[in-house]
């Protein structure tokens, strides 16, 4: 008569087994966890600027937020310039001698914050930097997971999350000496040890925006102890559903329409918001005034539409007709 299997020698037998190649919905799961870590969005924010004051990286941008103190921005941004269809190419072009050194004068560069912002609009900057962070940090990641002997998916995900945020080997090494590899200490429990020593680096981290960064590992811990090793979906991550719903999409933060001159603009509730108002902000930025490309057409832009006509010579209403939208608005 054949052996008869419990159910938790069956699942030990499982996972025992090489694992498969993820699939690509696994892969994307994988990344829409790092999304929320880095940006608080399932299909990560594409457009997102940040400059933290201590942080070594300073100004980040797009959905693994590349820094220029890597280098890794100025990069991108010419992978993305020398992309003929690119909308931005020759505005992002002129500030590549200064990315290329690392000018850190650029943080406080507001013309450039908004071309960024504003960058993340055109489908060909999403798909470089969908290019470029998966060559630069995803397929490092899985190299990286292979030597070490990690096959599961949500393995994957936690060796891609140190890989976009740093220190991958350090603490891959301390778990190394700490239980041995993943093959002798079984790789459950190898990577439930690697995210305690992970953890454990970060808390007592002499920088501060490290030690912030805890949740990381309290995500991913929670993960494991929901048994999610082979990400199936639906998820909850921070708080956020991922699923295949979720997954899809234009990223949030990303316009298409309308074009500019399609409609006059003004304050009203709603507040008007769409690319058009985006295109304005930038042409107003570039014009010297203190606006945010956010494409919300709210008070602080009324403001400087008043500012704009007072300088101009323009009746003060504080609105635009189409025609000077498109005006506006002009690359």
């Amino acid at each position: 008569m054949p052996e008869v299997l419990t159910n938790e020698a069956a699942r030990a037998l499982l996972a025992e087994l090489p694992a498969a190649p993820l699939t690509g919905l696994q892969q994307r799961t994988a990344q829409a966890i790092v999304n929320l870590f880095e940006t608080s969005q399932v299909l990560g924010d594409y457009g997102r600027v940040t400059v933290l004051a201590g942080d070594s990286g300073h100004l980040s941008f797009g959905r693994s937020q590349t820094t220029l103190g890597s280098g890794n921005l100025a990069k991108l941004l010419e992978r993305y310039a020398a992309n003929p269809a690119a909308r931005w190419a020759s505005r992002l072009a002129a500030y590549l001698p200064r990315l290329r050194a690392r000018d850190v004068a650029l943080d406080d560069d507001e013309v450039l914050k908004n071309i960024l912002r504003a960058s993340a609009d055109d489908p060909v900057m999403r798909d470089v930097q969908d290019r470029f962070f998966d060559a630069t940090y995803w397929q490092v990641a899985e190299r990286a997971a292979a030597r070490t002997g990690i096959g599961l998916p949500l393995g994957l995900a936690v060796v891609y999350d140190s890989q976009v945020h740093g220190s991958w080997a350090l603490l891959r090494d301390e778990t190394l000496r700490a239980i041995g590899s993943p093959d002798q200490a079984g790789e459950r429990d190898w990577l439930r040890r690697y995210v305690a020593e992970r953890r454990r680096w970060l808390a007592g981290h002499r920088n501060p925006l490290l030690r912030k960064t805890v949740y990381r590992m309290d995500a991913l811990q929670r993960l494991m102890d929901l048994g999610a090793w082979t990400l199936q979906l639906p998820l909850v991550v921070q708080g956020q559903e991922i699923s295949p719903t979720t997954l899809s999409g234009l990223p949030p933060g990303c316009w298409d329409g309308p074009v500019p001159g399609s409609r006059p603009l003004g304050l009203q509730q709603p507040m008007l918001r769409g690319l058009d108002v985006r295109l304005v902000q930038v042409g107003l930025s570039e014009r010297g005034f203190d606006v945010r490309a956010d494409a919300l057409f709210g008070s602080g832009l009324r403001q400087v539409i008043l500012a704009w006509q007072t300088r101009a010579g323009q009746p003060l209403t504080g609105a635009l007709d189409a025609a000077t939208v498109l005006a506006l608005a002009a690359q």
